[in-house]
C-alpha cells in the first residue's frame, strides 16, 4: 500500500506501520515492523482484551463492585469511575462524567488479579499474548501505559478484535459500542468532548470533533492512541485496522499527520 509510506515522511526517527483485515491477510506494511516500541495507552486496548477473557472466564463480572464506593469494573474500563487521571482522587460519582483514568485501569487490573490469583502481567500474556502468538509483546509496567509490542504483534491482535477466537463476537461488540452513552469529558490532546463516547476500553470515533482518526472513517471506528506516539484503529465498516508506532512523543506533530494519513489508507483500501 503506497499510503503507508507517508509515515517515513513524518519528523520521527522510526515509524512502522501496518494495515489487517478481518482474515488476518497484512494487506501493507512499512517500516520496522519487527521492532519493539513503547505503546503508552494504547496498552489499555491489550488489558481490556484480557479483562475481556476474564469475564468470558467468569472470573470476573462487569457489575462487581470495584474502585470509589458505587464503582464497578464496568465504570472502571469506561473511564466513569470519576477517578483522576493519575491518582486515587475521586473527582465526580460514578457514571457521572467521563474522567480518563490511568488509575481506573491499575485498579481494574488489581481486580483482576485478585480474582484469578494470577499477576495482572502474566494474566495478560496467558489469556491474549501467548494464544495469539504476540511473542514480541510483553507488560512491563501499568496494565495503563506499560507494554511493549511490535506492529507485526499488533496486527494479530488487531485481527483478533476484527474476527475474534479468544471471547465471544457479542463480548466484543459490547466492548466497541459505547458504554455509559452521553457522558462529557476530555479526550487527551484533543479537548473537551461533548458526547465523549468509549467503549469497555475501546475510545469510539462516533461524532467526535477534532479526532485523531482520518474524518471519513465510520463513526463505529474504535482504537486508541498513545503518548508515545503510537495508535490503532479498527474500522468495522471497512473491515480493516491499521496500527502505527513511531518513537516520537504524541503532540502538534501528530494531530497535524495522523488524520490525513489514515485518510489516504482509507481511500487506497476504497479505490483497491
Amino acid at each position: 500500500m503506497e499510503s503507508l509510506r507517508v509515515v517515513s515522511e513524518w519528523p520521527v526517527g522510526a515509524a512502522a506501520t501496518a494495515v489487517v483485515d478481518a482474515r488476518g491477510r497484512v494487506l501493507g506494511s512499512f517500516g520496522p515492523v519487527d521492532d519493539r516500541f513503547p505503546l503508552a495507552s494504547v496498552t489499555k486496548l491489550l488489558t481490556s482484551y484480557a479483562v475481556l477473557v476474564a469475564v468470558e472466564e467468569g472470573a470476573v463480572e462487569w457489575d462487581q463492585p470495584a474502585g470509589p464506593e458505587g464503582s464497578t469494573l464496568r465504570h472502571l474500563i469506561a473511564h466513569a469511575s470519576g477517578l483522576a487521571f493519575d491518582s486515587n482522587d475521586v473527582q465526580a460519582a460514578p457514571g457521572a462524567k467521563r474522567i480518563y483514568s490511568n488509575t481506573g485501569f491499575e485498579v481494574l487490573a488489581d481486580a483482576v488479579a485478585a480474582a484469578t490469583d494470577i499477576p495482572f502481567a502474566e494474566y495478560l500474556a496467558e489469556a491474549v499474548f501467548t494464544p495469539l502468538g504476540m511473542t514480541s509483546s510483553a507488560l512491563g509496567g501499568s496494565p495503563a501505559a506499560g507494554a511493549t509490542s511490535t506492529v507485526a504483534d499488533l496486527t494479530r491482535f488487531a485481527a483478533e478484535v476484527l474476527n475474534p477466537r479468544l471471547v465471544s463476537a457479542e463480548l466484543v461488540a459490547e466492548a466497541t459500542g459505547v458504554v455509559f452513552p452521553g457522558l462529557r469529558g476530555v479526550l487527551p490532546g484533543y479537548g473537551l468532548q461533548r458526547e465523549n463516547d468509549w467503549g469497555l476500553g475501546f475510545e469510539i470515533r462516533a461524532a467526535k470533533s477534532p479526532h485523531w482518526t482520518a474524518p471519513s472513517a465510520s463513526p463505529r471506528t474504535f482504537g486508541h492512541f498513545g503518548q508515545s506516539g503510537t495508535f490503532l484503529w479498527f474500522d468495522p465498516e471497512a473491515g480493516v485496522a491499521c496500527a502505527t508506532l513511531t518513537d516520537r512523543r504524541f503532540g502538534d506533530w501528530a494531530v497535524a499527520a495522523w488524520p490525513p494519513f489514515s485518510e489516504g489508507v482509507l481511500a487506497e483500501l476504497r479505490a483497491s
